[in-house]
């Protein structure tokens, strides 16, 4: 497997190979070392939105083959104290008592007294413990601050313990006397005693907000303390330092909108809808609580996002996800069994059967997560099958053929979007005598979009497009006109993936979609035939080499795209295997010329129309075939083929290469290309294409590509700078409040006036049409 990494300025590009869907994250960064020559940490990978992390695999994001990994690269940040320090603070959090405290140990155990000796069930505004003076810093011993979580950026309730401070290293050239000294507050949060003390900086560090807002007190701007929940935007969460960007009032409705400040490295969210109004904090500064009370609470204690989703934390309510996973119940908890693998909770007398006391045993595994001994594989055993295994069709097969391997189920690596799904006729840059290797590219193209089935089509609108691969023996193939049989009537239960006619076909789903095409009303008892059959919906053909055994005008490999067709009649009859079946009969209705032509094979000629393989496909089977000659000694027949492969690609022999005729534009084309000036320039580049037949199309649809969509502008609009944006888009942008042209940041200004280009929408109408009608 391969896939694509490209930094974000798209400037360079590298694939990298032998890949497996378990690679992990880690073991990619040190592929793309070798490659962008950045180190992993500096490395920042996204893929469709999502920052990959460590320890993940590459099947956890849904990576898939030839796909797109975008990579940012950090700066190197420049050496500064704090990063010197680093090892410092580090030692410091191993141990509270240690790094130069200058606490007595008399003050200490004085404190830490008065704190066990307040009642159970005493609030800390009646008996709040005394405020002891380090004689250096900006909070005392027992302050109630609030203190950021390093990891999160968020801002909760805690406590100071202790204060101390330890010199900095002095800078090379300074004297002992410009030495620095560090202060480290040592605190312990309120709603979490578990973890312990934890050492911060003055920066992690702020007086314990008090003062909420009120609604007219908000203006845009102002840095506030927000309640927000970044998984999950609905729901209440942690406390964040945030940045209104805009306030929106109406008769029914209160709305602000901020960036979310994560932490202190520069990381936000913007636009994020906050929607606990009435809880919005003032951010105290130091010295602003002089006429507060030493040591007093804040009036109004703040919640965070509960623990449990499900339960909301109710103490009331029955939960199976934070509580016992039998019965639910809230109590016992000292009588409650942690799963090591799960992390799943289990009352022992809810077992079954249930356990008389807590087990011994360090690790304890719940009956879900347990192995069950009968079905461990012991040394020298065979493997045993599963169930669901045992009923598929594979089990009682002779074939050792690696299905695993096939091409039938591979993922688009693209998808065509310059018409709609639904759309007939021609796709719109492929000419008759297309050949793609496998369906998969087929279904890339546009031309037929399943990967396996037969028929494209909705049963009530009509068929796009069928594939002829010889599939039913009742198919007859003459090329300018065929009798196509419909889907269905057949068991192909058990994972089977061709069987014999088992059952009467009935018009309905696919049949009926096909019959929708001829130019008659339907009826599905006796069929109909059109007098007019060439009025009928269209429908794309591609044969495919499978029906080879059936028809000489299927090609020798892959899949060939043979032009337009109508369906001229359908009616039912009993097929070779006694079934009923429904026949279709249609005839080609194309000015393009049948690839088995003379005048076809010329044309295939002159637009240089070869078989199209997957990107790196072949480059992947000449490392395979490497790969089986060293393996061991090659047998004569091999070595009897590459030899002949070696000689048909020596440059001797190389064939002459055919020149490909021009792509020819109308009279109207050129004229609406002419007319489209505030594009010279684009078009300019485009019309070098020319020469290069179809694949015009192709720079056309990448030099006329909307930034923000990623597809051909629709309703463009050309910029003062010359970039061509859908219209769409760039209100969306400036409903955000971005005013910025898309592409190059140039200011538009906030009342820009968004005319569409007429000439450009009306030449890539005439080039791609119908490509707008699925926007």
């Amino acid at each position: 497997m391969w896939i694509q990494v490209r930094t974000m300025d798209g400037k360079e590009t590298h694939r990298v190979d032998s890949l497996s869907k378990l690679t992990k994250v880690d073991e990619l960064r040190q592929k793309i070392m070798e490659l962008f020559k950045v180190e992993p940490e500096r490395q920042r990978l996204f893929y469709r939105g999502k920052q990959m992390e460590d320890g993940h695999t590459i099947f956890d994001y849904n990576v898939g083959l030839n796909d797109i990994v975008q990579l940012l690269v950090r700066q190197k940040a420049p050496p500064t104290e704090e990063n010197k320090n680093k090892d410092k603070e580090a030692e410091l959090s191993d141990s509270d008592s240690g790094c130069g405290s200058t606490q007595s140990e008399s003050d200490k155990n004085s404190t830490h007294g008065e704190v066990e000796g307040q009642t159970a069930g005493t609030s800390a505004q009646t008996n709040t413990p005394e405020l002891v003076d380090p004689g250096f810093g900006l909070y005392k011993i027992n302050d109630l601050i609030d203190a950021r979580d390093l990891n999160m950026g968020a801002w909760f309730e805690a406590q100071i313990v202790n204060v101390t401070k330890m010199a900095k290293t002095p800078k090379e050239g300074a004297g002992e006397e410009e030495a620095e000294e560090e202060i480290f507050y040592h605190v312990k949060f309120e709603d979490y005693p578990e973890n312990g003390v934890i050492q911060l900086l003055g920066k992690d560090v702020r007086p314990r907000a008090r003062t909420v807002y009120q609604w007219h007190q908000l203006e845009s701007g102002m840095i506030v303390m927000v309640n927000y929940n970044p998984d999950d935007p609905k729901e209440r969460g942690y406390w964040y330092d945030a940045e209104i960007q805009r306030k929106r009032e109406t008769r029914t409705l209160r709305e602000i909108y901020a960036k979310i400040i994560l932490g202190d490295a520069g990381d936000s969210l913007n636009d994020c809808r906050i929607i606990f109004l009435t809880e919005i904090y003032k951010i105290e500064e130091v010295g602003s609580l002089g006429d507060v009370p030493a040591g007093s609470e804040s009036p109004l204690k703040r919640s965070n996002g509960p623990e449990c989703k499900d339960c909301k934390d109710n103490p009331n309510v029955t939960c199976r996800s934070c509580n016992c996973k039998v019965c639910g119940i809230k109590q016992d908890p000292d009588k409650q069994l942690l799963c090591d693998e799960c992390d799943m909770a289990y009352h022992i007398y809810c077992l079954n059967p249930p356990l008389t006391s807590i087990p011994e045993d360090e690790d304890w595994y719940c009956p879900g997560c347990r192995n069950d001994s009968s079905e461990v594989v012991l040394a020298g055993e065979k493997l045993r099958e599963s169930k669901k295994k045992s009923k598929m069709a594979s089990a009682s097969s002779s074939s050792q053929r690696d299905w695993g391997k096939g091409m039938a189920c591979v993922g688009r690596t693209k998808e065509c979007t310059i018409v709609p799904s639904n759309h007939y006729g021609p796709i719109p840059g492929v000419p008759v005598g297309s050949q793609w290797k496998f369906r998969v590219q087929v279904s890339e193209s546009g031309v037929h979009r399943p990967h396996v089935a037969g028929i494209h089509g909705r049963s009530n609108d009509g068929s796009y497009s069928l594939v002829l691969a010889g599939g039913y023996e009742d198919d007859v193939d003459d090329g300018n006109e065929f009798t196509y049989t419909g889907s269905g009537g057949r068991d192909l239960s058990g994972n089977k993936r061709t069987a014999e006619q088992s059952c009467d076909q009935t018009l309905t789903h696919m049949n009926r979609a096909l019959a929708l095409n001829c130019n008659v009303p339907v009826n599905d008892k006796v069929g109909a035939e059109a007098k007019n059959w060439k009025d009928g919906k269209p429908v794309r053909v591609v044969r495919s080499c499978k029906g080879r055994k059936h028809s000489k005008y299927a090609p020798e490999e892959g899949n060939r795209y043979d032009g337009i067709y109508k369906v001229v009649k359908y009616w039912p009859e009993k097929g070779k295997s006694g079934f009923l079946v429904w026949r279709y009969l249609l005839k080609r209705d194309d000015d393009e010329p049948a690839p088995w032509t003379r005048d076809g094979k010329e044309r295939i000629k002159k637009l240089g129309l070869i078989m199209q393989y997957p990107a790196g496909y072949q480059k992947e089977k000449e490392n395979k075939n490497e790969v089986e000659v060293e393996e061991g000694t090659p047998s004569k027949a091999k070595r009897k083929r590459k030899s002949q492969e070696s000689s048909k690609s020596s440059p001797a022999k190389t064939p002459k290469k055919v020149k490909v005729e021009e792509y020819k534009l109308t009279r109207e084309q050129k004229a609406l290309i002419k007319n489209d000036t505030a594009n010279k320039k684009v078009w300019d580049e485009a019309m070098q294409s020319l020469s290069l037949g179809p694949k015009f199309l192709s720079k056309v649809e990448e030099v006329f590509l909307c930034i923000c969509c990623q597809e051909v502008v629709d309703q463009p609009i050309t910029t003062e700078c010359q970039h061509n944006v859908c219209r769409e888009c760039l209100q969306r942008s400036f409903k955000a409040e971005v005013y910025t042209c898309p592409a190059c940041r140039h200011d538009l200004g906030k009342n820009y006036s968004m005319a569409v280009n007429k000439s450009l929408q009306d030449i890539l109408n005439q080039l791609f049409p119908g490509y707008n009608n699925g926007r």
